[in-house]
């Protein structure tokens, strides 16, 4: 009994020891590994030559300065004209409509507008004017005097109706084109002093030698029948030469009871040239010849146009 317990202590003996050397072992088999702690030892630090398989660094990453992490905003960027609409806004005038381009010559001027009509009523230098022309064209004018009244009417019709224009009265293109020409009819007798009278343009002019001295507005029969005494008449004015006769020097009222005649003259049995206050640029007498009051007056007073003046109708 006693070596068999002697036994049995040698036995636990060997057995500590044994478990002491395996130990031992197992601890020198896990020295470069974890430590006692399960923390990580110090030789297990990864160097910065570690391969890139090696487990990062778990120490918390250090906060990012302003600058790593905050981008400073951009501003927005400013509208330009041409976004930002105005509203109302007036378009600028093209560049080719104001300004010639650099180098180009300057385009003409407009031209001026042409200056308006002259008629009846009208007055003023440029009225003025156009009676000074008509009357160095020898048109019966009475005054010089800015004032486009009856008797101006008067000689604008007779230029009217030298130049074959439309009998309006009124100054246009055309009739001042007449007048800047000098246009005016030319006489048929070519010796003393003559009344001629053409029918076709209504004109009655004072010649002499040739030379017309005055160009009066008239108008003559209108070749319609009319009614007087009891006896029917046409009113015709004659072609044909013929001489002053009978003369009245004022007012005369017609024997066969058609108006007053101012200071007639006749030339063919009752028909006269006479002055009238009516004397449109068209025929409208009885057969005699009118004339305004004034032009009459000048051919009593001025000219003279005595018994025995030649009278040439065509």
């Amino acid at each position: 009994m006693r070596d068999a317990r002697r036994a049995a202590g040698t036995l636990r003996a060997i057995g500590a020891v044994s478990a002491a050397a395996l130990g031992a072992g197992l601890l020198a088999a896990c020295g470069t590994g974890v430590s006692e702690a399960g923390g990580q030892s110090p030789t297990a630090t990864t160097s910065p030559s570690a391969s890139p398989s090696a487990e990062p660094s778990r120490s918390p990453s250090p906060e990012p300065s302003p600058t790593e992490t905050t981008t400073e905003p951009t501003p927005e960027p400013s509208p330009t004209p041409s976004d930002t609409p105005t509203p109302e806004a007036t378009p600028a005038p093209s560049p080719t409509a104001s300004t010639p381009p650099p180098g180009a010559a300057p385009p003409p001027p407009p031209a001026p507008e042409p200056p308006a009509d002259l008629a009846s009523g009208a007055q003023g230098e440029r009225v003025a004017a156009l009676q000074q022309r008509l009357a160095d064209l020898g048109y019966f004018i009475t005054d010089v005097d800015g004032d486009f009244g009856h008797n101006t009417q008067q000689a604008v019709w007779a230029l009217q109706k030298s130049a074959g224009l439309y009998r309006d009265g009124i100054v246009g293109p055309q009739t001042q084109a007449a007048l800047d020409q000098g246009v005016r009819p030319q006489a048929r007798s070519s010796q003393g002093k003559v009344i001629e009278i053409d029918l076709d343009r209504q004109l009655l002019l004072a010649v002499e030698n040739g030379q017309v001295v005055r160009v009066i507005n008239a108008s003559s029969g209108n070749g319609e029948r009319f009614e007087a005494q009891g006896r029917s008449y046409r009113a015709s004015t004659p072609r044909g030469s013929f001489a002053v006769g009978r003369q009245v020097d004022g007012m005369h009222s017609s024997t066969l009871e058609l108006g007053d005649m101012w200071r007639p003259k006749f030339f063919s049995g009752g028909i006269a040239v006479h002055g009238s206050g009516s004397i449109p640029p068209h025929p409208a007498s009885h057969g005699c010849v009118r004339v305004s009051n004034s032009a009459m007056n000048w051919i009593w007073d001025s000219w003279g146009a005595p018994q025995g003046t030649a009278v040439i109708v065509y």
